[in-house]
Parts: C-alpha cells; structure tokens; sequence
C-alpha cells in the first residue's frame, strides 16, 4: 500500500482543501485497467522514489499484484488526472463468506464481521499520487470515491507495521486500527520467507459513521504498532 502522507496542517484534521483544479477523478473498467498497467506500474515507480536498483523489482510487484487484483469480482480502478497521470486507487468488494479475513490475530469485531457477510464492504488495496501533484487531499479523495461508488458501509485495507508514513496517514484520514493479519508468504520471492503480519484498518462511512467508529473502538482495543 502506498499512501502519501498529508501535510502537517491536514493532519487530525475532519478535511483537506482541495485546489481549483484539481486533477478529475475517472474510473476505468477491467480492460481500461489493463490497457494501461505500464502507465500505472511508471506512476506507482515515481511515487515511490525507491533506491536505485530497487525500481524494476517494486515495478514488476506493483504489477504482479494489478494483475491479481483485477481478476478478483467487483475490482474498481480510479485514475485521477490533469495533464498527465496524478494518482490513482483500485480494490474490490471483500467476499461474503469473509476469507479476506483469514489470518486475523484474535475475534473479528462483531460489526465488521456482520458488514462482511452483508456484502458491504470495500477492500483498497492500493492507493497510489505522484509527489508533485498540488492537490494535498487527492489521496483521501480518491479513496472516498471509490467506496462512495460502490456504496460501501466499510472500508478495509492492510498496511505494513514498518510502513509508518501509510499508517500514520490512514489514521490521520480516520481509519482504526483493529488489528493484526498474517498473510502467507510471496510465493514469487527468490528466498522462502515467513508468513508477513500486517495491520488491518477499517473505515466507517455513511451518515452513522461516529456511531459506527464508536462501536468498533470499544470492540476491539486498537494500539499503533511498534
């Protein structure tokens, strides 16, 4: 997941201003996402700034896991865009039977596990903004259209403990840490590796979302990782 982290004055903050012209926001079907993973595996290169060397590895993962991604039943991509590629965010709805939960670290809280099973909520596996766009709250717009369009009661993604600018940024955005997940390890890695831990946050929406965030904070105490 790779999700930049808001400037400091946004931090904690119900919202970001959003610029005059803001890049537009537009979804794209499966084969839309497909025609354009070499423009969406360059974005997500030069968000991520990575060490040289490391470029070609974080491209061919990035696409590796677009490509599984959009195989997945309900996938949704939204590109943000101005003259050139700003951002963009995709995921899919997390099936009923709840296997996307699998690994979890403890009970489930009641309130997701029931939005689970009701088809309501909204897994976002990436979310990806160029570091020179001017629109500071694209990242949060991006994310909040996607679960808008699916009419999503729930949002859910996964982040890496060490990843502590995504983390931070999440929290900052209102999502809540309910726990840890294990997943098992990359099948594609050239070394065998251990199960990977990860958080799992979640994120109410809808006119009840204080009632909701309420609910879930006191069925599961959530702490920042180490």
């Amino acid at each position: 997941m790779n999700a930049p982290l808001p400037p400091k004055s946004a931090q904690g903050e119900g919202g970001v201003r959003t610029p005059a012209h803001a890049p537009r926001l537009r979804q794209l079907n499966r084969w839309q996402a497909e025609t354009m993973r070499e423009d969406l595996a360059d974005l997500y290169v030069e968000s991520t700034q990575a060490r040289p060397g490391q470029e070609y590895r974080g491209r061919e993962a990035f696409l590796q896991r677009l490509t599984g991604d959009i195989r997945r039943l309900g996938f949704s991509l939204l590109v943000a865009e101005d003259m050139t590629l700003a951002g963009c965010a995709y995921g899919f709805p997390v099936p009923r039977q709840g296997a996307w939960w699998s690994g979890f670290d403890g009970t489930l809280p009641q309130s997701v596990e029931q939005l689970t099973a009701s088809g309501h909520v909204l897994a976002i596996t990436e979310i990806v903004v160029h570091p020179h766009t001017d629109d500071r709250s694209l990242a949060r717009r991006l994310q909040e259209r996607l679960l808008a369009d699916h009419h999503a009661s729930l949002g859910a993604t996964l982040v890496a403990p060490t990843d502590a600018p995504a983390y931070d940024a999440f929290l900052s955005w209102g999502w809540q840490d309910i726990g840890s997940i294990s997943r098992p390890p990359d099948s594609t890695a050239l070394r065998p590796t251990d199960p990977v831990s990860l958080r799992a946050l979640v994120l109410p929406t809808g006119p009840d979302t204080a009632s909701r965030r309420y609910g879930l904070a006191h069925e599961n105490r959530t702490q920042r990782p180490d």
